[in-house]
């Protein structure tokens, strides 16, 4: 166990509960608080792992592979697409949240667990998150956030406990790359989800696929804009984008940004 005075406070605080159901999405956050979890409940954790038409398909498959690699049980629950927000409102985050951990919520208490947790860190309130709002009207339990631990302490403590992904570079739900007030088709999320999983099997995992109709706009951090670009011609990004129905592929030279759909431009995702 690292010996760091902020995971001995989550691990107590974990081991007041007895059991617990962990919202697990295979991230960062959310893989360490289930290792802690793990190590302070054992038998008695639950990870619960949502899978929605906007998340993609490669996330749940490394969910459950992680989720098996700690030696978790885990249950993956398909949930439809909620019509409330098939317009991409702007507060989906918060809909959706209020939607999906409302479910997780009677799940415990079909299973008799008083505890549903996630994982918010302490940078998470840097950011405009109207999800939170929904945890909190809930009563969701944020264990990361109350052991005030930021996400750069949540990469260190993942490394040294040996978690493969504690370097891997934040996620957002594909409805995140699409402007806010669209209509939203299934098959819409499935072109984004397969342009970005091909963008970074060329060695771009931190990417985002703004989808814009006929436009696809291709944002990157700044510093690897040049490698993009010689990567393109390389791999033919442009004639494979445009192969999934897009007329025009550009690189957004102001680089990746959180929320760069979102009309207050401070959302995270």
């Amino acid at each position: 166990m690292p010996e760091d005075k902020k995971y001995r406070s989550l691990l107590r605080d974990l081991q007041q509960m007895g059991k617990a159901v962990v919202a697990f999405s295979g991230g960062v956050d959310s893989t360490f608080l289930l290792h802690a979890a793990r190590e302070a409940l054992g038998a008695n954790v639950l990870a619960v792992t949502l899978a929605t038409p906007y998340i993609p398909q490669s996330e749940l498959a490394e969910a459950k592979a992680l989720a098996d690699s700690l030696g978790v049980r885990h249950r993956v629950v398909v949930e439809p697409f909620p019509e409330a927000i098939r317009n991409n409102p702007p507060d989906h985050c918060y809909l959706c949240k209020r939607h999906l951990f409302s479910t997780l919520l009677a799940m415990a208490a079909e299973e008799r667990i008083d505890h549903v947790l996630e994982g918010t860190n302490s940078d998470d309130l840097q950011d405009f998150r109207p999800g939170l709002r929904a945890l909190r009207e809930l009563g969701v339990e944020s264990p990361l956030l109350k052991a005030g631990l930021a996400k750069d302490d949540i990469r260190r403590l993942s490394r040294s406990l040996g978690l493969s992904v504690w370097d891997k570079p934040a996620k957002a739900c594909l409805l995140s790359r699409i402007p806010v007030g669209t209509w939203v088709e299934e098959a819409e999320l499935r072109r984004i989800e397969e342009g970005e999983e091909f963008l970074a099997r060329i060695g771009f995992p931190a990417v985002r696929l703004r989808s814009h109709g006929e436009i696809a706009r291709i944002e990157v951090p700044l510093e690897e804009i040049p490698a993009l670009i010689a990567a393109a011609r390389q791999h033919g990004v442009d004639d494979r984008l445009k192969g999934l129905g897009y007329r025009h592929v550009t690189v957004d030279l102001a680089g990746y940004r959180r929320g760069s759909l979102n009309r207050n431009q401070d959302a995270a995702s």
